[in-house]
Parts: C-alpha cells; structure tokens; sequence
C-alpha cells in the first residue's frame, strides 16, 4: 500500500505551514520554536511531507555539523497526520540524505526516544564522541544544535529531559 504523502524538499511558501506544525509543539516544550527567519536561512535542511491536495502533514531537517556527523531536528508531524507513518517516513528520507552527503553519525535530541530507537538510533552514553581537536573546533560554532550535541552548559536550560542520541549509518 502507497503511503497517502509525498516527502519533497521545502519551499520558501513552506515557511508559514511548518511555524503552524511546529508552535503547538513547542508550546508544550517539546522542540524549540525558531525566529521566522531561521526557517528561511536553514530551508536547504528541510523535507516536507505533504498530503495529495498539498497540505503539510510534517517536516524535518537535516543538518551537517561535520564531516561524519549530522542533525536531525525540527521533527514535527501534524496532529492530524500521527500514525500516518510520516514521521517515519520522514526520518528515513533524512538519514538517506546524510548517506548521500558522507555523513556517517547522525545525532538528535528528543523526547521520542522509543521513536528514534526504532529507527536505530541509540542513547548516547559515551559523551565523547569526537576527538578533542574535532570538540575544540565545534566549540567555534554558533549553531545551537551543535551546542546541544556537546552537551554545553548554555543549552541545558532549553534541553531539560531530552535524550542526546545518535545512529551510525
């Protein structure tokens, strides 16, 4: 059986649709909402999936931290479209484009952890995952998704309970 969505890569017009998928679940904490022009600077990043008559139903991201590493974030389905298999469906298009870009870790932070287990990801125990010139290079970045992978104290008050995981591909 098809799945009843197509996963497309986004569009500037996207921008207001996934604001609407995401505030709901930031209200209740569980991503964090982004400035209206941090969707248009990191729209490259994200896949859409959207419903036959074109409504979206969910987007996420992919984002390059690294040479091997990347992010999943902003992983949102409508409430609407849950058990639809969008969420799924939109993990495995992402980890597919981290293939293809080389990568070959991708981390997330999230509350779903049984979630992201299905799909292979595993929690983080060993927190040193990069080697220290890789670390010392990372703490360079301004990207608060690369902050939360290193676990800084900055992020701590925006992650509290959420479980750093990560997948080799």
């Amino acid at each position: 059986m098809s799945q009843p969505f197509t996963i497309r890569t986004a569009r500037t017009a996207d921008v207001p649709a996934i604001r609407s998928i995401i505030a709901p679940l930031a209200q209740e904490r569980i991503l964090i909402a982004k400035e209206t022009v941090a969707y248009y600077e990191a729209l490259p990043e994200f896949r859409i999936a959207e419903s036959p008559d074109g409504v979206m139903l969910g987007c996420g991201a992919l984002h390059i931290m690294w040479e091997d590493l990347a992010e999943v974030r902003t992983l949102a389905t409508s409430s609407v479209a849950r058990g639809l298999g969008v969420g799924h469906a939109l993990v495995e298009e992402l980890l597919a484009g981290a293939r293809d870009f080389g990568v070959s870790r991708v981390f997330c932070l999230t509350f779903e952890v049984d979630f992201f287990r299905r799909h292979g990801f595993a929690v983080m125990e060993d927190q040193s995952v990069v080697d220290p010139e890789i670390y010392s290079e990372l703490l360079r970045s301004h990207d608060e998704g690369v902050a939360e992978f290193l676990d800084l104290a900055r992020v701590k008050p925006n992650t509290l309970g959420n479980t750093r995981m990560i997948r080799r591909l």
